[in-house]
């Protein structure tokens, strides 16, 4: 697990809203016991790299135990309909699928084993392949009992609380400029290219840029399919295979330039003053301060997770009783209204916002895979993406998605003393890519590692900023 290099929780209750730099575990009872990562360097278990002989982070003979009694009791169909068998079902094959994607040493890092959760399952289902006890346990996991919700709304919360607020606030005018600037015009553009070819101007918008750019799923077309059948009386099930699409496609074409770029940095070549920083994301000295991230640290303790999803819930009880009485956004879009408010106002304490962003942090580590195999079980209906991917339109749109929020990126980013080439990479390939994972595919390919830090501040700020202005949208859809 990795989490942010926030304070520890105190050892000692008398002191638990006061900061503290320690992970001594208390000697008794262990319910502040700090909770070390397991997956070794990985910083979540989505990312590509090589496994060995570790399936979903256990050694694989008891892998192989864990998912023959799951696949067993689906067969004879008596596996429980209840959440926790949901955890384990979506666990063991979202583990299966990374396990095999990163068995290929390329193509893991064009994204493969994100591609296999996602596409995998709903394929098995529509072939027939996927016993149905596990289709129903796992649809009503998702949908049911809101595990969507449950991991969506942890990543929101945990992102915006997590973000220092001195860094949100100095640096985020700077690296507002092209956060925003791209978004206005991948949207912009995008919808009128789709006007222009007959896809349509808000639906160019709906369904190819706003999910590409929200810069990760988690926020992006998961939370989306769920406002568009919301505004449309319709199911989530009819939008998640175009805008999954979308976005696994998107990833690629963002490795794809970042390897491009990389290539023109090795050349050595200055196209214009400012062209390429070679790693260096400004062009100004005694700044870069202004745009950095604490480093990642390795512990949280039990209490700050339980402390974490109790705020995670309750911004999210607050967003849906705001849009009960103020319908016109959705209630993800009132939770991060509230979460930034939160944030700037400083209404919470210190330890408080540091145990939420822990909470996001090992959400984001953990349950990604699983996710994405709840997802595609649940919503995605390869009808529609065969369709979609046979469509030259379509498949046309999403290339100009990430052209267009690229180039546009490295203009505005230079415009305000950035290197065209980083600021092309962060925030216009990053604010592209499937976040997380694509995060480390795209600055792997371009060489350039180390802008990790800004790749993290672009999925906060521009991730949530996609999800609100898309929430604002949403009701043009017809």
């Amino acid at each position: 697990m990795s989490t942010s290099p926030r304070t520890t929780e105190p050892t000692n209750e008398s002191t638990d809203n006061a900061m503290s730099e320690t992970t001594t575990p208390r000697a008794a009872g262990g319910t502040e016991h700090p909770v070390a990562k397991t997956v070794g360097s990985r910083p979540g278990t989505h990312y590509p790299g090589k496994q060995g002989l570790r399936i979903a982070s256990l050694p694989a003979p008891l892998y192989l135990v864990l998912a023959v009694l799951v696949l067993t009791a689906a067969i004879t169909g008596n596996l429980p309909d209840t959440m926790v068998v949901g955890f384990a079902t979506t666990i063991l094959l979202g583990g299966l699928f990374i396990w095999i994607g990163n068995l290929f040493p390329v193509v893991r890092d064009f994204g493969l084993p994100t591609i296999l959760c996602t596409f995998v399952p709903a394929t098995l289902v529509f072939l027939g392949w996927m016993p149905e006890n596990i289709v129903s346990v796992v649809k009503n996991f998702v949908d049911g009992q809101g595990f969507l919700d449950f991991f969506v709304v942890s990543i929101i919360a945990g992102s915006i609380l997590g973000m220092p607020r001195a860094l949100l606030l100095k640096a985020g005018p700077r690296f507002a400029v092209p956060v925003i600037g791209c978004l206005i015009a991948t949207f912009v553009l995008i919808g009128l290219l789709g006007t222009v070819t007959g896809f349509g101007f808000v639906q160019g918008i709906l369904f190819i840029a706003a999910p590409i750019m929200a810069g990760g799923l988690g926020v992006g077309a998961l939370p989306m399919s769920k406002m568009y059948a919301s505004a449309t009386g319709g199911d989530s099930a009819a939008f998640m295979g175009d805008l999954m699409s979308a976005v696994v496609m998107a990833n690629v074409v963002c490795i794809l330039i970042a390897g491009i770029y990389n290539g023109l940095g090795k050349r050595k070549k200055q196209l214009f003053i400012g062209f390429n920083g070679h790693g260096q994301l400004l062009r100004i000295s005694g700044r870069s301060d202004e745009l950095t991230l604490p480093p990642k640290r390795d512990t949280s303790s039990f209490i700050a997770l339980g402390k974490g999803l109790l705020i995670a819930g309750s911004l999210f009880v607050f967003g849906n009783l705001v849009a009960a009485f103020i319908p016109g956004l959705h209630p993800y879009a009132w939770t991060i209204i509230a979460a930034a408010a939160v944030k700037i106002f400083k209404l919470l304490p210190q330890d408080v916002e540091d145990s939420t962003a822990d909470w996001g942090d090992m959400i984001g580590a953990v349950l990604v895979p699983a996710l994405l195999v709840g997802v595609s079980i649940t919503y995605i209906d390869m009808t529609q993406v065969f369709t979609s991917l046979s469509n030259p339109l379509f498949i046309l749109l999403t290339i100009c998605t990430v052209v267009i929020a690229t180039l546009s990126s490295g203009v505005l980013g230079w415009l305000v003393k950035f290197n065209f080439v980083e600021a092309s990479i962060t925030p216009g390939l990053v604010m592209a890519d499937t976040g997380g994972s694509g995060d480390v595919s795209v600055l792997s390919a371009a060489n350039r590692m180390h802008l990790m830090p800004f790749a993290a501040l672009t999925n906060r700020l521009g991730g949530a900023l996609v999800l609100f202005v898309t929430s604002l949208i949403v009701p043009f859809l017809n």
